[in-house]
């Protein structure tokens, strides 16, 4: 498990994803801050509050200085069909092959459930990992303010 902290280079990372083929994480880097969200699973009922919250204040409220980035082990499939669902505009991504493999690097994967911890990483536009916010797993992280502190960051 990662031990990273607060001014650490974030794992850059290349990952499937709902929007377009796939995401590499160090493609936003000088460009954009980026919410990576972690969250078990899709279509659980805390991890369906946070991303239809965050997709409605991102459409809501559009920023051109963050990216969000959902993460979880689900497949793509799933990933497809949990986004479409919840109307979520930006790119839900799957860890799932290798399984956890990127929440692996950021300390966020469980291995005793087999899925990804409720954590939130901001990362600024220099890479580096401004903000790391983890939250116990059926315990909501607070949107608003993580878009405002990833704006901000």
């Amino acid at each position: 498990m990662a031990d990273l902290k607060i001014g650490d280079m974030a794992p850059d990372f290349t990952l499937p994803s709902t929007v377009g083929d796939k995401v590499t994480l160090s493609d936003y880097r000088g460009k954009k801050n980026v919410l990576l969200l972690f969250y078990p699973a899709a279509f659980s009922g805390v991890c369906s509050t946070e991303n239809r919250q965050c997709g409605e204040l991102t459409s809501a409220n559009p920023s051109d200085d963050v990216e969000v980035l959902g993460i979880s082990v689900d497949n793509l499939w799933s990933q497809r069909a949990f986004g479409e669902k919840l109307g979520v505009g930006y790119p839900l991504l799957a860890d799932f092959h290798p399984k956890g493999d990127v929440a692996k690097k950021y300390g966020a994967y469980n291995e005793e459930r087999g899925f990804a911890n409720r954590t939130a990483f901001i990362v600024g536009k220099d890479g580096r990992i401004r903000e790391i916010v983890a939250s116990e797993t059926p315990v909501a992280r607070d949107i608003p303010k993580l878009l405002e502190r990833a704006r901000s960051a």
